[in-house]
């Protein structure tokens, strides 16, 4: 595996085989560095891979040819994040939500009322717009890397431990991410 370090990486123009972001007033909001980005990424990370850096709040898409597309994350609060190595098993545009029993039982305030669900598309829907499902074997690990509809915490470490990226954002990846795809989180 390779170590976190070799991660942080310098952005860098380049061509990018992936469409530009039409800029949104989210978007513009975020501090540069969590923006999309063309970064250098170490030559030894084979193309289409996503390897997230919790710490660092940062999820890469390896393009190959020592490069990835950079993307600010929000993540789980310390102790509830997902590490190791899973694979995208499942796709869904506008997924629906069921907070985990343990989500329940931990925060009953918070998510008791949702115990039921909601509908993709809901306005308290924590989802977004599209959602990768990440397992390991045929193991669904119910952790997710998904759309936000709290745009203002990418950069932050407070959920219950799924990656978020901003709705645009997420839609960009989604359209390249093929199942089966290698997911690495530190």
């Amino acid at each position: 595996m390779i170590d976190r370090r070799h991660l942080l990486l310098s952005a860098t123009a380049a061509a990018v085989p992936l469409p530009a972001l039409a800029a949104s007033d989210s978007s513009a909001r975020l501090p540069k560095k969590f923006r999309p980005q063309i970064v250098s990424a170490p030559a030894e990370l084979a193309a289409g891979e996503i390897h997230v850096v919790p710490d660092d709040h940062f999820l890469y898409w390896t393009l190959g040819d020592g490069k990835a597309r950079r993307y600010g994350i929000a993540v789980g609060a310390p102790g509830r994040n997902f590490k190791g190595v899973a694979h995208v098993r499942r796709k869904a545009e506008w997924p629906s939500w069921t907070p985990t029993a343990d989500m329940i039982r931990k925060e009953p305030s918070v998510y008791g009322k949702w115990r039921n669900g909601l509908p993709g598309g809901h306005e308290k829907n924590p989802m977004g717009s599209r959602a990768l499902y990440l397992y390991q074997g045929n193991r669904d690990t119910l952790y997710r890397i998904h759309g936000t509809p709290q745009p203002w915490t990418i950069g932050r470490s407070f959920s219950s431990g799924c990656i978020r990226l901003q709705n645009p954002h997420v839609e960009e990846l989604y359209a390249h991410v093929p199942l089966g795809t290698r997911v690495v989180v530190y």
